[in-house]
């Protein structure tokens, strides 16, 4: 009878089944929060994370969006710890990732260039760095030399803008 009985609570013993238990959203749930919960389980998952390319892009993914939507900039403003962390950890990855770092760039430029105030902050900055100056100098002109009427177009504007120029223009043109 001893060896029945132990027999029917050994085969009463539940296995546990990671996909079965997943599958109930209060289940799920009840492991999110068990997970978030504690710190270092917290890590630990996210180490695992880390360590799946799918998640990894997702995490990505998740994280460009959140700074696209300004949640992440109240979050740094929050804890200016966090947003030298990042600042640091930012910089780290674009010196490892040339691809990245022009991705950034060329996202920071079209958000500059939407707006009025973006774009003479972007043209006061090329004036005040000689480097970027002579580089969009020297892009103009080649620019300028490609298209023979985008060069009148613009000399056009600029005489028609300043009329300094203008006189200059004229007189060199009667030399």
């Amino acid at each position: 009878m001893i060896i029945a009985t132990v027999g029917t609570l050994g085969s009463c013993k539940s296995a546990f089944n990671a996909s079965e238990t997943m599958e109930i959203q209060g289940n799920r749930n009840a492991v999110y929060q068990e997970i978030i919960s504690d710190p270092s389980q917290f890590s630990e998952f996210i180490e695992q994370a880390q360590q799946n390319e799918g998640a990894q892009k997702i995490m990505m993914q998740q994280h460009m969006q959140k700074m696209e939507s300004g949640n992440m900039k109240m979050m740094m403003e929050k804890s200016p710890e966090m947003k030298e962390k990042m600042q640091s950890h930012m910089q780290m990855m674009m010196e490892k990732n040339p691809e990245m770092m022009q991705k950034m760039q060329s996202k920071m430029l079209g958000k500059m260039m939407e707006s009025e105030k973006g774009r003479k902050m972007l043209m006061d900055e090329i004036h005040n760095n000689k480097t970027m100056k002579d580089a969009m100098k020297a892009k103009m002109m080649e620019m300028m030399d490609e298209n023979p009427e985008m060069m009148e177009e613009m000399k056009q504007k600029m005489m028609e803008k300043n009329p300094e120029m203008k006189k200059k223009m004229k007189g060199k043109m009667k030399k």
